[in-house]
Parts: C-alpha cells; sequence; structure tokens
C-alpha cells in the first residue's frame, strides 16, 4: 500500500501531489525553452484550479512565486517576476508587541478614555456639552451591555470625573433612560418587501396536452 504519510512531504499542499510531480518533472527537462513552456502551462492549471482568486492584485505574480517555492527555489526558467528568496521564508516574522495601555474601566474601553481627552479641552462650550453627553450615553449604554444591569446616571457622571481627572464635571446632566438604550441596542429585522418575497411556483399541468 502506498500510504500519503510514506510520501515526501509536499511544500504547498494546496495544489495536490499531481501538480507537485509536474514541477518535478519539468525540473529535469534540459531545453529551457521547452522548460518555460512547460512552466507556463502549470501557471495555468494553477490558475484554473482558484478562479476565485483571480480579482486579487497580483494573482499571477503569486502563482509565479509558488511555482518556485515548489520546486524548492531551484527552477531554472525565465521568470516574469523576480523568484521570493529562500532566505525570506526562513528568518522568523517580526515580533509584534502587546499593547502596555493599562484601561481602569475595560467596560468602557480605551476610545473613551481617548474621547474624554479630547472632550475636556474642547473649546466651544455648547458642543462641548453636546459631545460629552454623546459619550456619557455611550458609556451607560457600554455599562449595561458588560455588567447585564442598570446603572444610575450619578455612576457614569462619576466615572467621566475620575477618568478626567476632574478637568470634567457634569453632575447636572441628564442622560438617556436604560429602557430606550436597551431598546436600541436589539436588532431591528426589516420587513421583506411584497416585491421580494418568495413566489411558489405550481408545475404546469400537461395532462390536457397529452390526451390530445
Amino acid at each position: 500500500m502506498d500510504y500519503n504519510s510514506d510520501r515526501s512531504k509536499l511544500p504547498l499542499p494546496e495544489y495536490g501531489r499531481n501538480l507537485q510531480n509536474m514541477v518535478n518533472h519539468i525540473m529535469t527537462i534540459e531545453d529551457r525553452d521547452e522548460r518555460n513552456r512547460a512552466a507556463r502551462t502549470i501557471i495555468d492549471i494553477m490558475g484554473t484550479m482558484y478562479p476565485y482568486l483571480r480579482d486579487i492584485n497580483d494573482f499571477k505574480h503569486k502563482l509565479w512565486d509558488h511555482l518556485a517555492i515548489m520546486s524548492n527555489f531551484t527552477l531554472d526558467i525565465d521568470y516574469p517576476y523576480t523568484p521570493p528568496a529562500p532566505e525570506f521564508f526562513n528568518s522568523p516574522p517580526e515580533r509584534i508587541p502587546y499593547s502596555n495601555n493599562k484601561i481602569k474601566y475595560r467596560h468602557y474601553g480605551k476610545t473613551i478614555e481617548i474621547l474624554l481627552e479630547k472632550a475636556a479641552v474642547y473649546e466651544d462650550e455648547k458642543d462641548r456639552e453636546l459631545l460629552i453627553k454623546l459619550i456619557a450615553n455611550h458609556m451607560k449604554k457600554s455599562y449595561i451591555m458588560w455588567n447585564k444591569d442598570s446603572v444610575t446616571d450619578d455612576k457614569i457622571l462619576m466615572d467621566i470625573e475620575e477618568m478626567t481627572k476632574g478637568k470634567i464635571q457634569c453632575s447636572d446632566m441628564q442622560l438617556a433612560e436604560t429602557k430606550d438604550i436597551l431598546f436600541r441596542s436589539k436588532k431591528k429585522i426589516s420587513p421583506v418587501p411584497e416585491n421580494l418575497q418568495r413566489r411558489k411556483f405550481q408545475k404546469p399541468d400537461d395532462r390536457s396536452k397529452q390526451q390530445r
């Protein structure tokens, strides 16, 4: 029995072993022109295997890169693009640093802290009050969605004062009612228009024609 576990490992398994055998074969072709023609044929086959990827930018470029990978970067042909170097795949990716931002109130998120910092130094008094009210209502919504419980306006306004270190004080501000926030949070299902509703088609009765 010939098991896949006993065979050589495929560099790109998504193309299958038959295509890999084609790549292995053209590497044995001595004539360079014939080798170039065979490589273009393989590229066409690779493209037909995944036609939905043709809209991706540089799709052909990716296919030629894959051909170089499948040949272990040893296929000597006239590439239309510069093939990738083996060192590019052997070097480890750069490490992505973790964020060190400390969020005191995680249910509000870091964005709310940034918005409050901007609102604290807003010059126009009327727009500043409107902006703070919008942020406070969003904080109230986030609090309810996170804790699954109602919250008083005083709690939200106290959190704003603490988060801004006293730069924003709005103890007399009235926020939206909890029931209104919950109502807006529910996803509304829009009715299907009558002209888009599914129609039930009935198969025509051909018995009268058959009796003629």
